[in-house]
């Protein structure tokens, strides 16, 4: 983990620690707070007075261990340091007075400028795909008015351009740049990714937010049936074009918009095939297709940020919100008329921006990667996206149908890079032990 989210780690992510208190973790979870002037020790927050608790697993590549004396420490084995702080207090949990009390940073209700509020990003640099309209715009709306230089990377250049003069009539000085990108084609996805290269420009955040659904059967120039193309391997494809730039800007991070469609896949490691994942017409479900390209989504994020995490380049995907009234549902008259009825029942777009924008910039996030969010908060994906033998499927396949259709070997970063697991550190005390203040 980067030195920069240690120090996040040492505190309350949320409030401030006072001079001279230290917070602490039980083996069962429970957060307690130490005052070392004092030496007395107690269950709530000495500002706010807050109880919290953590739960879950521990980050990807951390492990609990146990000194001979009993002290309880914590192993990062992708960074091979250890320290005695549990990494899952960076995700402390407020514990509720009552079942009516709701409270938390973030939620389903903020939006995303709420979230970015004192924020200056004027040294970011930004690529957004899809962001011509509905929470794609929202994403880089928002982070373009707090300083960001964006690039709305999008296959519509008219509506980009509009949008484009539509930030800029909001605030003068904002830094938007529209750039050619139609995931439909393999070929637009490695123009884009030379042209954006030869900027010289760092990427320190890479939104793939673009997506299609409802569509009915077809085959993009590539061969490849559509949804999966743009909604999965034609953003895979650009992320390895681009993570020599994301590596060398590092820290970095991709942030992919998946959704609660992934949940309902059914995909297993053994049917990881074209007759699958690229179905004939026959065979096709356009629901089925984007639940699946959804999964692709969640497992490629994990995978990324385990291959990439030493590189300084994490991962977070996330999903947006439920039936929000966007072009997506456009294919479709039945879709057009339900995404209407419940329109006044679900997100706005700047809401629905909310949690792109989280996992793009909070601090408590930096250097943490391979989880996945829903209303501003870190939550469990289906078992299916836990599993890394159907993550390491999708992540072959991914490859080998890119190299049958663009014939180029991808030999970025993102291939070749290896993490350390806990089977490559011969024993938890190998690494040096980080002293707590």
């Amino acid at each position: 983990m980067a030195a920069s989210v240690q120090n996040i780690l040492d505190t309350d992510s949320e409030d401030d620690i006072p001079p001279g208190w230290e917070e602490r973790v039980t083996l069962e979870g429970k957060v307690y707070y130490a005052n070392h002037d004092s030496k007395a020790t107690q269950w709530t927050h000495p500002t706010t007075g807050k109880r919290k608790v953590v739960r879950g697993e521990l980050p990807f590549g951390w492990e609990q261990c146990f000194g001979e004396d009993g002290t309880v420490f914590f192993v990062d084995h992708v960074n091979k340091k250890t320290t005695y702080t549990d990494p899952r207090l960076a995700f402390a949990e407020e514990v509720k007075k009552s079942v009516l009390d709701f409270r938390q940073r973030f939620d389903a209700s903020s939006t995303a400028l709420q979230v970015l509020h004192g924020r200056d990003l004027s040294h970011r640099y930004v690529v957004v795909t899809g962001a011509n309209a509905g929470i794609g715009y929202e994403t880089a709306r928002s982070l373009a008015l707090h300083g960001a230089t964006v690039v709305l990377a999008c296959r519509n250049l008219q509506a980009a351009r509009r949008c484009q003069g539509d930030i800029r009539r909001e605030m003068s000085k904002a830094k938007v740049e529209v750039m050619p990108l139609d995931l439909a084609s393999l070929s637009s996805v490695r123009q884009f990714a030379h042209s954006y290269a030869a900027t010289g420009w760092p990427l320190h955040l890479l939104v793939l937010n673009a997506g299609v659904f409802g569509l009915p059967w077809g085959e993009t120039e590539d061969g490849i049936e559509v949804t999966f193309q743009v909604n999965h391997l034609a953003q895979f494809y650009l992320t390895h074009l681009l993570t020599p730039v994301l590596v060398k800007s590092a820290p970095a991070r991709v942030i992919v918009v998946s959704s609660e469609s992934h949940r309902f896949s059914g995909l297993t490691a053994d049917m990881v095939t074209m007759d699958t994942l690229s179905p004939p017409r026959q065979k096709y479900s356009h629901l089925r297709a984007y639940n699946l390209s959804k999964l692709c989504n969640v497992l490629f994020a994990a995978r990324l940020s385990s291959r990439l995490q030493t590189q300084g380049v994490t991962a977070l995907s996330l999903h947006p919100g439920n039936m929000m009234s966007t072009s997506i549902a456009r294919h479709w008259w039945l879709y057009r008329l339900l995404f209407t009825l419940v329109r006044p029942f679900t997100k706005s777009m700047q809401q629905g921006a909310a949690t792109t924008v989280y996992c793009a910039v909070a601090p408590e996030l930096e250097g943490v990667g391979g989880l996945y969010f829903n209303n501003c908060c870190r939550c469990d994906p289906s078992p299916s996206a836990h599993d890394t033998k159907l993550a390491d499927s999708v992540w072959d396949f991914s490859l080998t149908l890119l190299h049958s259709k663009v014939g180029d070997l991808l030999t970025s970063g993102a291939d070749t890079v290896t993490t350390h697991t806990p089977s490559d550190i011969p024993h938890c005390l190998s690494h040096s032990v980080v002293t707590e203040a």
